[in-house]
């Protein structure tokens, strides 16, 4: 079958990204993904809907590996289709600390490469590779600590804020792209999980996100990668630049 839709998802082999990514196959879009590991329930997806997947490996908090990465996801881009998609999702919210607490350079370096040197060179890889007359789209899943210092994320604040800013220049180079910095809101994956199992001392709002947790208020996946791609897909996405889905139906 030949696809209208080709899409791009990092961080896709579990959580959001698996959402996002099992959403598409079943609606019969041709899907490539990147992520540190393959997930056989994704090649399941796609056989039950005569859709293709393709899974590529790469560990995206590594220079190297990003670099590569890209080059493997242009080579496998497929021609023809009538919309090109890239959601960058793949990322980390470690290190979790506090200010004074920031000393393992190494791991920040992890963070930044994932967070946000993956973002800039796959979207140059995908600016390169998909035709520029076709319906080129990319969502950077961003977050609300881009946008609200949280204590014991600086970090991760201060990656996402960096894509925040980066799409912003992204449109204005390309005025003819279709982009956006997305905030998903606080959702049931294993981020979630790992971040419940912080310290107070490292995260002082962690009793906020365990009473999410505890009174069921933490939407699935599922449901939050449904908003994504029905925004995403309509001619309301790209109006603003930096959007939380959580102002959509």
């Amino acid at each position: 079958m030949e696809s209208t839709t080709i899409a791009v998802i990092s961080g896709a082999s579990r959580g959001l990204g698996f959402a996002l990514a099992s959403e598409l196959l079943a609606s019969g879009a041709t899907v490539i993904t990147l992520a540190r590991g393959s997930n056989a329930a994704l090649g399941a997806v796609a056989d039950e809907h005569g859709s293709r997947v393709q899974q590529l490996q790469a560990d995206l908090s590594q220079a190297s590996s990003i670099e590569a990465a890209a080059g493997l996801m242009s080579a496998a881009l497929p021609a023809g289709a009538s919309r090109y998609l890239l959601i960058n999702n793949a990322g980390t919210v470690d290190p979790v600390s506090l200010a004074d607490g920031l000393f393992d350079a190494a791991s920040i370096e992890r963070a930044f490469n994932l967070n946000v040197a993956a973002t800039m060179v796959l979207t140059a890889a995908f600016l390169r590779s998909a035709p520029p007359e076709a319906d080129r789209r990319i969502v950077n899943i961003s977050s609300g600590a881009g946008r609200l210092p949280t204590r014991g994320w600086g970090v991760y604040c201060a990656t996402k804020a960096a894509m925040d800013h980066y799409t912003r220049v992204l449109s204005e180079e390309n005025p003819g792209l279709r982009v956006a910095s997305l905030a998903p809101g606080v959702v049931d994956t294993a981020m979630q999980e790992h971040i419940r199992g912080s310290s107070n001392h490292d995260f002082p709002e962690l009793d906020r996100f365990l009473q999410l947790h505890e009174k069921g208020q933490l939407p699935s996946p599922e449901a939050v990668a449904r908003k994504i791609l029905r925004h995403v897909a309509s001619e309301a996405f790209g109006r603003e630049l930096l959007d939380d889905i959580r102002n959509y139906d």
